[in-house]
């Protein structure tokens, strides 16, 4: 007989399931009906597929395949909310999400309820063939849902940006955010063989594996990221000016998008404001400079006569500092201090460029069926970044973590950590 899962409320991964499923709901709380829809460029998504997506990621790759009595909520939803799943079918395309004034918000929600409901008979199930798989499967599930809980927040910040009346989500906590200027230190490590990649026994994706020696030579890194007025200095030197440094891709984009600042950032008359999910607020100068993307990060490292570190330098940083990614809350902006530490800002405030191309490590493999397309298929033209951001989901970060975006991206949290050879 199934145990059923609304009757073990103490079971880890029900409540895991439960806490991420909600966590998704609670981000879009403050939103409207019609910011649902929003769909502001092709990058974004509207808040309302990223809740039926999740949902589809759920059916596609557990509930169909292991729950033989499962009816699926909608027969067109696979096509609707299938974003790149070639193996699965044909999907709608991306840049016209923002058209599907159907299905309606409350049909979505009844959607997930749907695969709420039958992830718990399938969880339940003490006895099935494929325990191990299903709860692998689901957990993938939950840190794929959290991905994109960071991405509600970052598109939708998109789509409030290009309206003249500068919306914003949430009041701005109270009392003005203090943060104290931090000196700019370096740390030396030694040329040395390492072990990179995830070498624990919990969940991980695929791209963090496997485990592989390393030789990484001599080098120096910043003790922390590069602040708003650092980057001010940049701007006010002639950076965006000065061709000679920045990359040829670089220039280019920066010439068709006339970019002379980061992407939030608005001059009136002499004091710089910065657009938040608060609203317009005064530039902080000791807050890490934010939305920049590849080119502009590569820029001001020329600039500083510095570089941009590796993404294994980065790991060997944060493993051998034993720098622990918080659990802390969605900030929905990075203003939290800099602790006084030997390396920080390493977690929770913003992702971090490196130098990096996204590249198979050695003896690499993605796992079969459609599944497999999950990140092996996206190695190619992006850029590794390490760490967290603000709005990274509580216990989703770790030291080995490979995020991964293109040069030009500024619609995520991103900023800057130095580096240079020892």
């Amino acid at each position: 007989m199934q145990t059923a899962y609304a009757d073990q409320p103490d079971h880890p991964l029900l409540k895991r399931y439960r806490a991420t499923r909600r966590a998704s709901l609670s981000l879009c709380e403050p939103l409207s009906v019609e910011d649902y829809g929003l769909q502001a460029m092709p990058e974004v998504s509207p808040p309302k597929w990223h809740l039926a997506h999740t949902s589809w990621f759920f059916e596609t790759f557990v509930l169909k395949p292991y729950l033989a009595s499962y009816r699926v909520f909608h027969p067109r939803y696979e096509y609707l909310f299938n974003s790149y799943y070639n193996g699965v079918g044909a999907q709608f395309p991306r840049p016209q999400r923002g058209l599907l004034s159907r299905p309606t918000l409350q049909e979505v929600f009844e959607y997930r309820r749907h695969v709420d409901a039958a992830m718990a008979d399938l969880l339940g199930c003490d006895d099935h063939a494929q325990r191990d798989l299903i709860q692998q499967r689901c957990e993938l599930g939950i840190h794929h849902e959290q991905q994109h809980q960071e991405l509600i927040c970052t598109d939708i910040k998109y789509c409030f940006s290009i309206n003249p009346l500068l919306p914003a989500l949430l009041p701005a906590p109270p009392g003005a955010a203090t943060i104290e200027p931090m000196g700019m230190r370096w740390l030396e490590f030694a040329a040395q063989d390492v072990q990179i990649g995830y070498q624990g026994r919990d969940f991980h994706f695929d791209n963090e594996a496997p485990a592989h020696r390393y030789h990484q030579t001599g080098f120096r890194f910043a003790n922390r990221l590069v602040s708003n007025a650092e980057f001010l200095e940049f701007i006010d030197a002639g950076g965006y000016e000065t061709a000679t440094l920045w990359l040829s891709d670089g220039w280019a984009w920066k010439q068709a998008n006339a970019a002379r600042h980061p992407r939030y950032w608005l001059r009136q008359d002499t004091t710089w404001q910065e657009y938040t999910l608060y609203g317009l607020r005064p530039l902080h100068p000791h807050a890490p400079v934010s939305h920049v993307n590849f080119y502009e990060a590569d820029a001001y490292a020329r600039w500083s006569g510095k570089r941009l570190p590796s993404e294994q330098e980065w790991e060997v940083v944060a493993l051998q500092q034993a720098v622990q990614p918080e659990h802390i809350a969605i900030s929905l902006h990075p203003l939290a201090p800099a602790t006084q530490s030997e390396v920080a800002q390493m977690f929770g405030q913003l992702w971090q460029w490196t130098r990096s191309s996204y590249a198979p490590y050695p003896g690499y493999r993605p796992g079969t069926g459609a599944i497999g397309e999950y990140n092996g298929k996206f190695m190619c033209n992006q850029v590794v970044l390490r760490g967290s951001s603000c709005v990274t989901a509580p216990g989703h970060a770790r030291a080995s973590y490979r995020n991964f975006f293109y040069p030009p991206d500024q619609w995520q949290y991103t900023g800057i950590r130095l580096a240079d050879d020892l």
